[in-house]
Protein backbone atom coordinates (compact mmCIF):
# COMPACT_ATOMS: atom_id res chain seq x y z
CA UNK A 1 0.00 0.00 0.00
CA UNK A 2 1.03 3.51 -0.63
CA UNK A 3 1.86 6.13 1.98
CA UNK A 4 0.03 9.40 1.00
CA UNK A 5 3.00 11.69 1.53
CA UNK A 6 5.50 9.41 -0.18
CA UNK A 7 6.43 9.33 -3.47
CA UNK A 8 4.18 6.57 -6.00
CA UNK A 9 6.25 3.42 -6.70
CA UNK A 10 5.69 1.72 -9.83
CA UNK A 11 7.62 -1.25 -8.51
CA UNK A 12 5.35 -4.73 -8.02
CA UNK A 13 2.09 -2.89 -8.00
CA UNK A 14 -1.06 -3.99 -9.34
CA UNK A 15 -2.82 -1.16 -11.00
CA UNK A 16 -6.28 -0.16 -12.35
CA UNK A 17 -5.95 0.47 -16.19
CA UNK A 18 -7.37 4.09 -17.14
CA UNK A 19 -10.89 2.96 -19.07
CA UNK A 20 -12.89 5.80 -20.49
CA UNK A 21 -16.35 6.03 -18.57
CA UNK A 22 -15.06 3.31 -16.28
CA UNK A 23 -12.70 5.01 -14.00
CA UNK A 24 -14.55 7.54 -12.45
CA UNK A 25 -14.21 8.02 -8.75
CA UNK A 26 -16.34 5.02 -7.53
CA UNK A 27 -14.42 2.36 -9.85
CA UNK A 28 -11.75 3.57 -8.71
CA UNK A 29 -12.07 3.78 -4.51
CA UNK A 30 -13.65 0.37 -5.30
CA UNK A 31 -10.48 -1.25 -6.85
CA UNK A 32 -8.50 0.54 -4.29
CA UNK A 33 -10.78 -1.38 -1.39
CA UNK A 34 -10.57 -4.44 -3.12
CA UNK A 35 -6.60 -4.40 -2.79
CA UNK A 36 -4.97 -2.12 -6.17
CA UNK A 37 -2.26 -0.47 -5.29
CA UNK A 38 -2.59 2.19 -8.24
CA UNK A 39 -5.59 3.43 -9.66
CA UNK A 40 -5.47 5.63 -13.07
CA UNK A 41 -8.64 7.96 -14.25
CA UNK A 42 -10.17 7.96 -17.92
CA UNK A 43 -8.52 9.31 -20.48
CA UNK A 44 -9.21 13.02 -19.91
CA UNK A 45 -8.28 15.42 -23.17
CA UNK A 46 -6.04 18.53 -22.40
CA UNK A 47 -7.83 21.27 -24.03
CA UNK A 48 -11.55 20.60 -21.73
CA UNK A 49 -8.72 20.15 -19.12
CA UNK A 50 -7.04 23.11 -19.50
CA UNK A 51 -10.58 25.15 -19.28
CA UNK A 52 -11.46 23.56 -15.49
CA UNK A 53 -11.64 25.75 -12.13
CA UNK A 54 -10.68 23.60 -9.05
CA UNK A 55 -13.21 23.52 -6.86
CA UNK A 56 -13.20 21.67 -3.30
CA UNK A 57 -16.53 20.52 -2.74
CA UNK A 58 -16.96 20.69 1.27
CA UNK A 59 -20.08 18.63 1.02
CA UNK A 60 -19.08 15.98 -0.87
CA UNK A 61 -15.84 15.90 0.59
CA UNK A 62 -13.99 15.91 -2.82
CA UNK A 63 -12.29 18.36 -5.19
CA UNK A 64 -14.04 18.55 -8.47
CA UNK A 65 -12.21 20.27 -11.52
CA UNK A 66 -15.28 21.88 -13.04
CA UNK A 67 -15.53 22.91 -16.93
CA UNK A 68 -17.24 26.19 -17.99
CA UNK A 69 -20.71 24.35 -18.73
CA UNK A 70 -20.67 23.44 -14.61
CA UNK A 71 -19.89 19.68 -15.37
CA UNK A 72 -17.27 17.92 -13.56
CA UNK A 73 -14.96 16.48 -15.40
CA UNK A 74 -12.32 14.74 -12.49
CA UNK A 75 -13.34 14.07 -9.30
CA UNK A 76 -11.31 13.18 -6.41
CA UNK A 77 -11.07 12.79 -2.72
CA UNK A 78 -8.32 12.45 0.20
CA UNK A 79 -8.71 8.51 0.03
CA UNK A 80 -7.63 7.77 -2.99
CA UNK A 81 -4.50 10.98 -3.17
CA UNK A 82 -1.65 8.87 -2.89
CA UNK A 83 -2.82 6.34 -5.15
CA UNK A 84 -4.35 7.84 -7.84
CA UNK A 85 -2.65 8.67 -11.50
CA UNK A 86 -3.96 11.44 -13.52
CA UNK A 87 -4.24 10.30 -17.02
CA UNK A 88 -4.21 12.66 -20.34
CA UNK A 89 -4.63 12.73 -23.85
CA UNK A 90 -2.35 15.14 -25.38
CA UNK A 91 -0.57 15.99 -28.28
CA UNK A 92 1.19 19.40 -26.80
CA UNK A 93 3.51 19.98 -24.69
CA UNK A 94 2.57 23.12 -23.10
CA UNK A 95 -0.55 22.25 -22.43
CA UNK A 96 0.09 18.75 -21.36
CA UNK A 97 1.76 21.06 -18.17
CA UNK A 98 -0.81 23.27 -17.95
CA UNK A 99 -2.93 20.44 -16.86
CA UNK A 100 -0.32 18.12 -15.42
CA UNK A 101 0.31 21.74 -13.05
CA UNK A 102 -3.69 22.35 -12.57
CA UNK A 103 -3.75 18.79 -10.95
CA UNK A 104 -0.47 17.66 -9.28
CA UNK A 105 -1.37 18.85 -5.80
CA UNK A 106 -4.69 16.56 -5.72
CA UNK A 107 -2.74 13.26 -7.54
CA UNK A 108 -0.16 11.23 -7.40
CA UNK A 109 1.47 10.86 -10.41
CA UNK A 110 0.68 11.91 -14.15
CA UNK A 111 0.41 9.49 -17.19
CA UNK A 112 0.43 10.52 -20.92
CA UNK A 113 -1.94 7.94 -23.02
CA UNK A 114 -0.14 7.26 -26.48
CA UNK A 115 -2.25 3.75 -26.55
CA UNK A 116 -5.64 4.82 -27.54
CA UNK A 117 -6.32 3.77 -31.04
CA UNK A 118 -9.61 5.20 -30.71
CA UNK A 119 -10.58 7.99 -33.43
CA UNK A 120 -11.72 10.60 -30.48
CA UNK A 121 -8.04 10.36 -29.23
CA UNK A 122 -6.24 9.81 -32.32
CA UNK A 123 -7.80 12.28 -34.89
CA UNK A 124 -6.08 15.19 -32.59
CA UNK A 125 -2.71 13.62 -32.82
CA UNK A 126 -3.18 12.12 -29.63
CA UNK A 127 -2.82 8.27 -28.11
CA UNK A 128 -1.86 5.95 -30.29
CA UNK A 129 -0.83 8.52 -33.15
CA UNK A 130 2.07 9.77 -30.72
CA UNK A 131 3.27 6.61 -31.22
CA UNK A 132 4.76 7.57 -34.84
CA UNK A 133 6.02 10.87 -33.38
CA UNK A 134 8.68 10.14 -30.99
CA UNK A 135 10.14 13.40 -31.29
CA UNK A 136 6.52 14.98 -30.01
CA UNK A 137 6.75 11.91 -27.29
CA UNK A 138 10.14 12.79 -25.99
CA UNK A 139 9.25 16.57 -26.37
CA UNK A 140 5.57 16.37 -23.93
CA UNK A 141 7.85 14.10 -21.31
CA UNK A 142 10.43 15.84 -20.84
CA UNK A 143 8.39 19.39 -20.58
CA UNK A 144 6.46 17.46 -17.72
CA UNK A 145 8.89 15.64 -15.87
CA UNK A 146 10.98 19.26 -15.66
CA UNK A 147 7.61 21.44 -14.84
CA UNK A 148 6.13 19.10 -12.12
CA UNK A 149 7.22 17.50 -8.44
CA UNK A 150 4.94 14.16 -9.34
CA UNK A 151 5.91 11.23 -11.07
CA UNK A 152 5.79 11.32 -14.48
CA UNK A 153 4.48 7.76 -16.53
CA UNK A 154 3.04 7.02 -19.86
CA UNK A 155 0.99 3.90 -21.55
CA UNK A 156 2.26 3.14 -24.97
CA UNK A 157 0.81 0.58 -27.09
CA UNK A 158 3.69 -2.14 -29.55
CA UNK A 159 5.17 -1.38 -32.51
CA UNK A 160 5.12 -3.53 -35.56
CA UNK A 161 8.68 -4.51 -34.84
CA UNK A 162 10.33 -6.01 -31.56
CA UNK A 163 13.01 -3.45 -32.46
CA UNK A 164 11.44 -0.42 -33.14
CA UNK A 165 9.50 -1.28 -29.96
CA UNK A 166 12.19 -1.58 -27.33
CA UNK A 167 14.42 1.43 -29.50
CA UNK A 168 10.98 3.35 -28.32
CA UNK A 169 11.07 2.76 -24.78
CA UNK A 170 14.70 3.60 -24.41
CA UNK A 171 14.21 6.77 -25.41
CA UNK A 172 11.18 7.30 -23.56
CA UNK A 173 13.15 6.06 -20.56
CA UNK A 174 16.22 8.74 -21.29
CA UNK A 175 13.28 11.62 -20.52
CA UNK A 176 13.23 11.19 -16.75
CA UNK A 177 9.71 9.40 -16.44
CA UNK A 178 9.14 6.84 -13.63
CA UNK A 179 7.41 4.05 -15.45
CA UNK A 180 6.06 3.03 -18.85
CA UNK A 181 3.03 0.99 -19.19
CA UNK A 182 2.89 -1.44 -22.16
CA UNK A 183 -0.30 -2.56 -23.66
CA UNK A 184 0.95 -5.97 -25.66
CA UNK A 185 -1.01 -5.57 -28.24
CA UNK A 186 -0.12 -3.37 -31.88
CA UNK A 187 -2.27 -0.25 -33.03
CA UNK A 188 -4.80 -2.31 -34.70
CA UNK A 189 -5.33 -5.14 -32.38
CA UNK A 190 -8.04 -5.44 -30.66
CA UNK A 191 -9.25 -6.81 -27.10
CA UNK A 192 -9.93 -10.18 -29.12
CA UNK A 193 -6.38 -10.94 -30.24
CA UNK A 194 -4.00 -12.54 -27.75
CA UNK A 195 -1.32 -10.30 -26.25
CA UNK A 196 2.24 -10.20 -27.09
CA UNK A 197 4.17 -11.16 -23.92
CA UNK A 198 7.22 -11.62 -25.71
CA UNK A 199 7.13 -7.84 -26.50
CA UNK A 200 6.57 -6.65 -23.27
CA UNK A 201 9.16 -9.11 -22.25
CA UNK A 202 11.65 -7.96 -24.52
CA UNK A 203 10.84 -3.90 -23.20
CA UNK A 204 11.52 -5.04 -19.70
CA UNK A 205 14.86 -6.91 -20.33
CA UNK A 206 15.51 -3.56 -22.24
CA UNK A 207 15.29 -0.67 -19.49
CA UNK A 208 15.51 -0.17 -15.89
CA UNK A 209 12.42 1.39 -15.20
CA UNK A 210 9.50 -0.36 -14.08
CA UNK A 211 7.40 -1.57 -16.84
CA UNK A 212 3.76 -1.91 -16.41
CA UNK A 213 2.21 -4.92 -18.11
CA UNK A 214 -1.38 -4.65 -19.62
CA UNK A 215 -3.72 -6.59 -22.32
CA UNK A 216 -4.02 -9.53 -20.02
CA UNK A 217 -7.62 -9.67 -19.44
CA UNK A 218 -8.65 -12.31 -22.22
CA UNK A 219 -6.44 -14.84 -22.04
CA UNK A 220 -4.43 -14.86 -18.88
CA UNK A 221 -5.99 -12.98 -15.82
CA UNK A 222 -9.34 -15.00 -14.51
CA UNK A 223 -8.60 -14.72 -11.02
CA UNK A 224 -6.19 -12.62 -8.06
CA UNK A 225 -3.33 -15.85 -8.63
CA UNK A 226 -3.25 -15.07 -12.50
CA UNK A 227 -2.08 -11.88 -11.85
CA UNK A 228 1.65 -12.84 -10.73
CA UNK A 229 1.24 -15.07 -13.41
CA UNK A 230 1.01 -12.60 -15.92
CA UNK A 231 3.63 -10.68 -14.20
CA UNK A 232 6.24 -13.90 -14.69
CA UNK A 233 5.17 -14.19 -18.28
CA UNK A 234 5.52 -10.88 -19.12
CA UNK A 235 9.17 -10.07 -17.32
CA UNK A 236 7.31 -6.90 -16.02
CA UNK A 237 7.65 -4.88 -12.71
CA UNK A 238 4.31 -4.87 -12.21
CA UNK A 239 0.58 -5.37 -13.71
CA UNK A 240 -2.08 -3.13 -14.86
CA UNK A 241 -6.21 -4.72 -15.56
CA UNK A 242 -8.41 -3.26 -17.45
CA UNK A 243 -11.38 -5.24 -18.52
CA UNK A 244 -10.79 -8.57 -15.87
CA UNK A 245 -11.38 -5.26 -13.47
CA UNK A 246 -14.22 -3.97 -14.79
CA UNK A 247 -15.88 -7.04 -15.21
CA UNK A 248 -15.21 -7.76 -11.21
CA UNK A 249 -13.42 -5.63 -9.35
CA UNK A 250 -12.87 -7.93 -6.73
CA UNK A 251 -10.15 -9.72 -9.12
CA UNK A 252 -7.47 -7.30 -7.30
CA UNK A 253 -8.53 -9.33 -3.98
CA UNK A 254 -5.78 -11.90 -2.14
CA UNK A 255 -8.64 -13.36 -0.54
CA UNK A 256 -10.21 -14.18 -3.63
CA UNK A 257 -12.96 -12.72 -5.56
CA UNK A 258 -16.71 -11.53 -4.46
CA UNK A 259 -19.85 -12.31 -6.03
CA UNK A 260 -20.93 -9.97 -8.83
CA UNK A 261 -23.98 -8.65 -6.58
CA UNK A 262 -21.73 -7.60 -4.04
CA UNK A 263 -19.58 -5.87 -6.14
CA UNK A 264 -22.12 -4.48 -7.60
CA UNK A 265 -23.82 -3.40 -4.53
CA UNK A 266 -20.38 -1.36 -3.13
CA UNK A 267 -19.76 -0.21 -6.73
CA UNK A 268 -23.67 2.00 -6.13
CA UNK A 269 -22.53 2.53 -2.31
CA UNK A 270 -19.74 5.20 -3.67
CA UNK A 271 -21.55 6.22 -7.00
CA UNK A 272 -24.60 7.50 -4.43
CA UNK A 273 -21.53 8.66 -1.74
CA UNK A 274 -20.22 10.78 -4.44
CA UNK A 275 -23.03 11.72 -6.95
CA UNK A 276 -21.77 10.20 -9.67
CA UNK A 277 -23.17 10.96 -13.00
CA UNK A 278 -26.17 8.68 -13.19
CA UNK A 279 -25.60 7.59 -16.55
CA UNK A 280 -21.67 6.87 -15.97
CA UNK A 281 -23.30 4.74 -12.95
CA UNK A 282 -25.43 2.89 -15.24
CA UNK A 283 -22.65 2.28 -18.11
CA UNK A 284 -20.49 0.57 -14.94
CA UNK A 285 -23.02 -1.56 -14.21
CA UNK A 286 -23.80 -2.93 -16.96
CA UNK A 287 -20.09 -3.52 -18.05
CA UNK A 288 -20.31 -5.89 -14.80
CA UNK A 289 -23.65 -7.51 -15.92
CA UNK A 290 -22.03 -8.27 -19.07
CA UNK A 291 -24.14 -11.13 -20.57
CA UNK A 292 -26.88 -10.79 -17.57
CA UNK A 293 -27.69 -7.27 -19.05
CA UNK A 294 -30.99 -8.87 -20.71
CA UNK A 295 -31.96 -10.66 -17.32
CA UNK A 296 -34.89 -9.01 -15.25
CA UNK A 297 -32.00 -6.80 -12.95
CA UNK A 298 -30.27 -6.14 -15.96
CA UNK A 299 -33.22 -4.52 -18.16
CA UNK A 300 -34.35 -2.38 -14.83
CA UNK A 301 -31.03 -0.73 -14.50
CA UNK A 302 -30.98 -0.35 -18.57
CA UNK A 303 -34.47 1.77 -18.18
CA UNK A 304 -33.36 3.84 -15.14
CA UNK A 305 -32.42 7.54 -15.23
CA UNK A 306 -31.46 8.60 -11.87
CA UNK A 307 -29.48 7.25 -9.03
CA UNK A 308 -32.01 6.74 -7.56
CA UNK A 309 -34.32 4.68 -9.53
CA UNK A 310 -30.64 2.57 -10.23
CA UNK A 311 -30.51 2.01 -5.81
CA UNK A 312 -34.21 0.77 -6.80
CA UNK A 313 -33.22 -1.91 -8.69
CA UNK A 314 -30.52 -2.96 -6.48
CA UNK A 315 -32.23 -2.41 -3.27
CA UNK A 316 -30.59 0.36 -1.58
CA UNK A 317 -32.94 2.86 -1.81
CA UNK A 318 -32.78 3.30 2.43
CA UNK A 319 -28.96 3.27 1.50
CA UNK A 320 -29.46 6.26 -1.07
CA UNK A 321 -32.21 8.24 0.72
CA UNK A 322 -30.27 8.66 4.45
CA UNK A 323 -27.36 9.52 2.05
CA UNK A 324 -29.17 12.24 0.36
CA UNK A 325 -30.30 13.27 3.96
CA UNK A 326 -26.66 13.20 5.22
CA UNK A 327 -25.79 15.69 2.38
CA UNK A 328 -28.14 17.95 2.91
CA UNK A 329 -27.44 18.32 5.99
CA UNK A 330 -23.60 18.77 5.29
CA UNK A 331 -24.48 21.55 2.66
CA UNK A 332 -26.91 23.57 5.00
CA UNK A 333 -24.35 23.43 8.48
CA UNK A 334 -21.60 24.90 5.91
CA UNK A 335 -23.97 27.10 4.47
CA UNK A 336 -25.38 28.12 7.71
CA UNK A 337 -21.89 28.80 9.14
CA UNK A 338 -20.50 30.69 6.36
CA UNK A 339 -20.71 34.35 4.81
CA UNK A 340 -22.24 37.13 7.30
CA UNK A 341 -25.53 38.06 6.10
CA UNK A 342 -24.36 41.64 4.54
CA UNK A 343 -24.56 42.82 1.11
CA UNK A 344 -21.57 42.12 -1.25
CA UNK A 345 -21.31 43.65 -5.27
CA UNK A 346 -20.47 40.98 -7.10
CA UNK A 347 -20.08 42.97 -10.81
CA UNK A 348 -23.36 44.25 -11.16
CA UNK A 349 -25.17 41.91 -9.17
CA UNK A 350 -25.80 42.53 -5.06
CA UNK A 351 -25.24 39.45 -3.21
CA UNK A 352 -26.04 38.30 0.44
CA UNK A 353 -25.86 34.88 2.23
CA UNK A 354 -28.81 33.92 3.14
CA UNK A 355 -31.18 31.11 2.70
CA UNK A 356 -35.01 30.55 2.07
CA UNK A 357 -36.29 28.58 5.49
CA UNK A 358 -39.74 27.97 4.57
CA UNK A 359 -40.71 27.71 8.77
CA UNK A 360 -40.10 30.76 9.62
CA UNK A 361 -42.70 32.06 7.15
CA UNK A 362 -46.62 31.77 7.91
CA UNK A 363 -48.05 28.67 4.89
CA UNK A 364 -49.34 31.17 2.28
CA UNK A 365 -47.02 33.54 2.45
CA UNK A 366 -43.64 33.93 0.32
CA UNK A 367 -41.03 36.64 -0.08
CA UNK A 368 -41.65 36.07 -3.40
CA UNK A 369 -45.22 37.38 -3.28
CA UNK A 370 -44.22 40.13 -0.89
CA UNK A 371 -41.85 41.32 -3.63
CA UNK A 372 -44.33 41.29 -6.62
CA UNK A 373 -46.77 43.39 -4.13
CA UNK A 374 -44.04 45.85 -3.69
CA UNK A 375 -43.02 45.99 -7.54
CA UNK A 376 -46.81 46.74 -8.25
CA UNK A 377 -46.98 49.19 -5.74
CA UNK A 378 -43.71 51.20 -6.70
CA UNK A 379 -45.02 50.70 -10.43
CA UNK A 380 -41.68 49.41 -11.78
CA UNK A 381 -41.07 45.90 -13.66
CA UNK A 382 -42.50 42.93 -12.27
CA UNK A 383 -39.68 40.71 -10.96
CA UNK A 384 -37.33 38.54 -13.23
CA UNK A 385 -36.01 35.59 -12.21
CA UNK A 386 -32.92 33.59 -13.81
CA UNK A 387 -31.94 30.26 -12.15
CA UNK A 388 -28.92 28.17 -12.95
CA UNK A 389 -27.84 24.82 -11.62
CA UNK A 390 -24.42 23.18 -11.09
CA UNK A 391 -23.44 19.77 -12.12
CA UNK A 392 -21.59 19.16 -9.06
CA UNK A 393 -24.26 18.71 -6.21
CA UNK A 394 -27.14 19.63 -8.25
CA UNK A 395 -28.23 22.87 -6.23
CA UNK A 396 -29.56 26.04 -7.55
CA UNK A 397 -29.03 29.41 -7.35
CA UNK A 398 -31.27 32.30 -8.98
CA UNK A 399 -30.41 35.92 -9.39
CA UNK A 400 -33.61 37.68 -9.50
CA UNK A 401 -33.94 41.65 -11.39
CA UNK A 402 -36.12 44.74 -9.96
CA UNK A 403 -36.29 47.82 -11.57
CA UNK A 404 -32.58 47.42 -13.62
CA UNK A 405 -31.07 46.29 -10.30
CA UNK A 406 -29.92 42.19 -9.92
CA UNK A 407 -29.97 40.44 -6.54
CA UNK A 408 -29.08 36.97 -5.73
CA UNK A 409 -27.93 34.84 -2.70
CA UNK A 410 -24.61 33.48 -2.50
CA UNK A 411 -25.59 30.13 -1.18
CA UNK A 412 -26.84 27.19 -3.17
CA UNK A 413 -30.52 25.98 -2.96
CA UNK A 414 -31.60 22.30 -3.19
CA UNK A 415 -34.59 23.94 -5.27
CA UNK A 416 -35.42 26.06 -7.89
CA UNK A 417 -38.12 27.53 -6.22
CA UNK A 418 -36.13 27.99 -3.02
CA UNK A 419 -33.43 29.65 -4.79
CA UNK A 420 -35.94 32.24 -6.12
CA UNK A 421 -37.55 33.20 -2.85
CA UNK A 422 -33.43 33.64 -1.47
CA UNK A 423 -33.06 35.76 -4.27
CA UNK A 424 -36.42 37.50 -3.06
CA UNK A 425 -35.18 37.95 0.46
CA UNK A 426 -31.92 39.19 -1.10
CA UNK A 427 -33.77 42.07 -2.70
CA UNK A 428 -36.41 42.78 0.10
CA UNK A 429 -33.36 43.17 2.06
CA UNK A 430 -31.46 45.35 0.40
CA UNK A 431 -34.37 47.95 -0.72
CA UNK A 432 -36.21 47.55 3.83
CA UNK A 433 -38.70 45.79 2.59
CA UNK A 434 -40.48 43.76 4.89
CA UNK A 435 -40.36 40.05 3.64
CA UNK A 436 -43.60 38.45 5.62
CA UNK A 437 -41.32 36.46 8.31
CA UNK A 438 -43.15 35.19 11.61
CA UNK A 439 -43.80 37.82 14.12
CA UNK A 440 -42.54 40.62 11.99
CA UNK A 441 -44.80 43.90 11.46
CA UNK A 442 -48.00 44.07 9.10
CA UNK A 443 -46.56 46.09 6.25
CA UNK A 444 -50.32 45.92 4.28
CA UNK A 445 -48.43 44.97 1.54
CA UNK A 446 -50.33 41.73 1.73
CA UNK A 447 -53.85 41.66 2.90
CA UNK A 448 -54.09 40.33 6.43
CA UNK A 449 -56.68 37.05 5.41
CA UNK A 450 -54.22 36.20 3.24
CA UNK A 451 -51.45 36.07 6.09
CA UNK A 452 -54.03 34.52 8.26
CA UNK A 453 -54.12 32.27 6.14
CA UNK A 454 -57.78 32.37 5.88
CA UNK A 455 -58.18 32.94 2.29
CA UNK A 456 -59.28 30.71 -0.83
CA UNK A 457 -56.77 30.05 -3.37
CA UNK A 458 -57.85 32.17 -6.20
CA UNK A 459 -58.93 35.43 -3.66
CA UNK A 460 -57.07 38.80 -4.97
CA UNK A 461 -54.03 40.06 -2.77
CA UNK A 462 -54.63 43.46 -1.23
CA UNK A 463 -52.13 45.93 -2.20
Amino acid sequence: RQINNSRLSFNNITALAPMVRVGTLPMRLLALDYGADVVYCEELIDIKMAQCQRVVNDVLETVDFVAPDDRVMFRTCEREKGNVVFQMGTADPDRALAVARLVEKDVAAVDVNMGCPKEYSTKGGMGAALLSDPDKIEAILRTLVTGVSIPVTCKIRILPSLEETVSLVRRIERTGVAAVAVHGRFKDERPRHPVHCDYIQAVAQAVSIPVIANGGSLDHVKTNADIEEFRKATGASSVMLARAAMWNASLFRSQGALPLEKVMEDYLKYAIQYDNNAFNTKYCLCQMLRDKVESPLGKQVQAAQTNAEISEAYGLQEFYRQTREQLQARRDALQSGSQPERPVTDGDVTTMAVKFERREYPPQITPKMFLLEWSRKEKVEQPQYETVQRAQDRAFQSTVTVAQKKYRSSLWEKSKKFAEQAAAIVCLRVLGVPEGRIGEEDSGLVCKRKREGKVNGGAPLCL
